[in-house]
């Protein structure tokens, strides 16, 4: 076996990580095999990334043959039990199944539950269509937010490199091995900023000004719409934009900007105790029975689920869930729902923050 340790000098993170783990108990983990399947192929290279005394460091242990095994797991479980927060890419659906099942195949009595994980592909893949993302692999993000690798190879050409190292050891192939793995853990913590997109969708925004705008819409035709801008903690590191409907999302850095259509319109609201009203066909209204007294009898009918309401002509503002009452619709079975943008909504900054949250929940349930 032979261990392997980086100083990354001058190497400062771009995304606020101590926010989320104390930095002093993450340790950054990562690992090499000869193929998916842990009974027929060999671990032969473990690596980790840590912090300690205000510096970055990569720590590798490296199987010079296939007997090393055992040896690297044990020290990379040695070291790591001064850990707590173990964070991998994807390392949910291999790295620590493989590692798991060679513990139980070599009969080393190491597991992983001790650890609280933090999967970075799974916190970032829910929001991969938002992102504009042809797939989630960390090469993939890492060109996404413009990372250059020093190793040339990919995993799958290595598995090679290692067999012939095993046979024929020798300075190019040991140093080719140990790249791909340090690339790989600087690419983990150089793609951090990506987990701003997940703050953005999973920490409240703050509406920081609200404004009503017109536009010309393609036909000629007068439009309205809501713009809000909103603010968040975690800068965006790259600029992105999309639409949902007729909403639409811009951000970069601490700021974005969403755009929702107003409707000047006749809309209804529906009372749920249908029971208790009568219908007036001629007025297309419902009355509660308590003040319909007065109507000639002719000129009512029971009110029913679909014909007890009252009809509004205002301001509305989308909602896709109930986020505002009262909530109104443009007709019973209609699955769309409204809020009136009445002048104490207007007013209201809280009430913004809240819908501009509710829109980045549509957003994120969108894609």
């Amino acid at each position: 076996m032979r261990e392997n340790y980086t100083l990354l000098e001058n190497f400062e993170l771009n995304y606020p990580l101590e926010n989320m783990v104390p930095l002093e108990k993450a340790l950054f983990f990562d690992i090499e095999t000869t193929g998916f399947t842990a009974r027929s192929s060999y671990l032969y290279l473990i690596g980790c990334a840590f912090y300690s005394g205000g510096n970055w460091y990569i720590r590798q242990w490296f199987a010079e043959n296939y007997d090393d095994e055992t040896a690297i797991i044990n020290a990379f479980f040695t070291f790591a039990l001064d850990y707590q927060y173990l964070i991998h890419f994807n390392g949910n659906n291999f790295d620590l199944p493989f590692v798991t099942q060679k513990c139980e195949q070599l009969g080393i009595p190491y597991t992983f539950d001790y650890f609280d994980g933090i999967d970075l592909y799974r916190r970032i893949s829910p929001y991969r269509y938002f992102l504009k993302l042809p797939n989630c692999k960390q090469k993939t993000i890492e060109q996404f937010l413009g990372i250059e690798r020093q190793d040339p190879f990919h995993g799958g050409e290595l598995i090679g490199v290692y067999h012939d190292y095993v046979q024929n050891p020798t300075d190019f192939a040991e140093k080719s091995l140990l790249l791909h793995n340090e690339d790989d853990i600087k690419g983990m913590l150089k793609c951090l900023p990506i987990l701003a997109y997940y703050d953005l969708f999973n920490a409240s925004v703050k509406a920081k000004k609200v404004q009503a705008s017109t536009y010309r819409d393609i036909s000629g035709n007068r439009r309205q719409e809501l713009i809000m801008t909103i603010g968040f903690n975690t800068p965006l590191p790259v600029e992105v934009s999309t639409a949902v409907g007729n909403c639409y999302f811009k951000g970069s850095g601490n700021e974005a900007q969403i755009r929702v259509p107003i409707y000047e319109e006749e809309m209804k609201y529906f009372y749920a105790n249908y029971k208790d009203y009568y219908y007036l066909p001629a007025e297309d209204i419902a009355l509660h029975k308590s003040v319909s007294s007065f109507v000639d009898p002719e000129y009512r009918v029971p009110a029913t689920a679909s014909t007890c309401y009252s009809r509004k002509y205002s301001q509305f503002l989308p909602q896709w869930s109930i986020v505002v009452e009262p909530f109104f619709k443009r007709d019973y079975k209609s699955k769309e729902l409204f809020f009136e943008l009445t002048d104490e909504i207007k007013k209201n900054r809280k009430a913004f923050t809240d819908y501009a949250n509710h829109m980045l929940a549509v957003l994120a349930a969108s894609f």
